[in-house]
């Protein structure tokens, strides 16, 4: 079966060669651990799982290798961690580090609720300070960075290409960059890779004083440690292909004499809610724990997976509630099947750019064995008892529980009629009373 992928480095899609098929690497760039993520952040996460999904069906799970960082320094995380110490005399580093254990502790629980595989490696960033300062070295010794009141930063003139992978003209990248002036910067575009910290900062000893690495060097700097020069796949959202990962290029490069920091770039697209960018202002703003309360994790991850993952997404409700119907039907059919197989024109679709829309549709034409195989290609599991439980309801309960409510109704027992009701809602059934004085139902998604 031959794998091809859209390459945002060559804007086309090639057919996929790992350097080495029995070592085939893939990094993803993992979350800033500060504050719950949104769902927005959910899709990486599941775009990129069924792709290791994808790669070790076609390689052998032992011959894939997914690094996932962590993210754990960083600015927002130090302006939450003084927020969080208060007026204490404590270590502002002894509140990041629990700050960001339990923000990561509540992501890693919600990714897998969405399906998601563990990654092979997760490094973070705070393990990998000796490294990066190693990196800086190089590039200042290479004569790609130079060191300026305490900072040291990358000189993107002396990098030619710069810009390739965003491939945006100048002014537009300094706008994009949200472009720091400072004095000690040659020109605008010099990049961050190490800026010092006062006092109530998390900092790290240094050769050009204590202080902390730029975010873009992170990355560089964990792949570099976990998987070496040059990897297969770097992928992300959209949103990070500038200046994050046009950084990350410029740099890896810089240190490596010129080796690519990957073969392939992918990136998926935007997600809004009902039409809408989301935004806490809009409040529209909604996490994926959040998200968890109401919805089975399977059905989060069908809904994404119903839309290419280059493409921007609407997610609404509607199409929430779409993909619970065709989960469960489909895994009323999957559940009992013991034998499965991986059907030709899924794997075919699924191998074309994971264009997932068009697996599913093929799922919709498929036998028992090769829908049960798909699914389960796909990170789902038709055992899931979340799921089950949602739509295994007992109908003649609920009409017993309606006409007991109506009857209490009727003797003004109204007490009596809304602990029936708020009894069925706390089982997921939603009462809806009728102008014709009937009662209708329907689980509540």
């Amino acid at each position: 079966m031959t794998l091809r992928l859209y390459n945002t480095l060559s804007r086309t899609k090639e057919q996929f060669a790992p350097i080495d098929p029995k070592n085939v690497r893939m990094y993803v760039c993992g979350p800033t651990v500060y504050d719950y993520a949104h769902i927005g952040n959910a899709r990486p996460a599941i775009v990129f799982d069924v792709l290791f999904r994808l790669l070790r069906h076609l390689y052998g799970d032992s011959h894939v290798t997914y690094v996932r960082n962590i993210t754990d320094i960083d600015d927002k995380i130090n302006a939450r961690a003084l927020e969080l110490r208060g007026d204490r005399n404590v270590d502002v580093l002894e509140v990041v580090r629990e700050l960001t254990e339990r923000t990561y502790g509540v992501y890693q629980e919600d990714v897998e609720a969405l399906g998601c595989l563990t990654p092979t490696v997760r490094p973070r960033a705070t393990e990998h300070v000796p490294q990066m300062i190693a990196m800086i070295r190089v590039l200042i010794d290479a004569g790609l960075a130079y060191e300026a009141e305490g900072h040291v930063l990358f000189d993107v003139a002396k990098k030619p290409d710069y810009g390739k992978l965003s491939r945006r003209p100048l002014d537009e990248m300094i706008a994009g960059a949200r472009v720091d002036v400072a004095p000690y910067k040659r020109e605008a575009m010099d990049f961050v890779l190490w800026k010092p910290s006062d006092a109530n900062t998390p900092g790290w000893d240094s050769p050009w004083g204590r202080g902390r690495p730029g975010w873009h060097l992170e990355c560089s700097s964990m792949i570099e440690a976990t998987m070496g020069e040059t990897i297969d796949i770097h992928g992300g959202g959209i949103d990070l292909v500038f200046p994050h990962h046009e950084n990350e290029i410029a740099q890896s490069e810089g240190a490596h004499h010129g080796h690519p920091l990957a073969k392939v770039w992918m990136h998926n697209g935007f997600l809004n809610v009902e039409g809408e960018k989301m935004s806490k202002s809009l409040g529209n703003f909604v996490t994926i724990h959040e998200l968890l309360q109401d919805w089975p994790g399977d059905v989060l991850r069908f809904n994404m997976l119903r839309s290419h993952y280059r493409q921007p997404m609407d997610w609404t409700e509607a199409g929430m509630k779409e993909s619970w119907d065709t989960l469960a039907r489909w895994y009323d059919v999957a559940e009992p099947v013991t034998a499965t197989r991986v059907g030709e024109a899924f794997l075919t679709a699924l191998s074309d750019d994971l264009n997932t829309p068009q697996a599913i549709a093929e799922l919709h034409k498929a036998s028992p064995e090769e829908l049960a195989g798909g699914l389960s290609l796909l990170g789902f599991n038709p055992m899931s008892e979340r799921l089950a439980s949602k739509k295994a309801v007992d109908t003649v309960e609920i009409a017993r529980a309606i006409d007991a409510r109506l009857a209490a109704r009727k003797a003004r027992n109204f007490k009596e009629s809304d602990r029936i009701r708020d009894a069925l809602l706390a089982q997921g059934i939603q009462l809806k009373d009728n102008p014709d004085g009937t009662t209708s139902w329907e689980v509540k998604r």
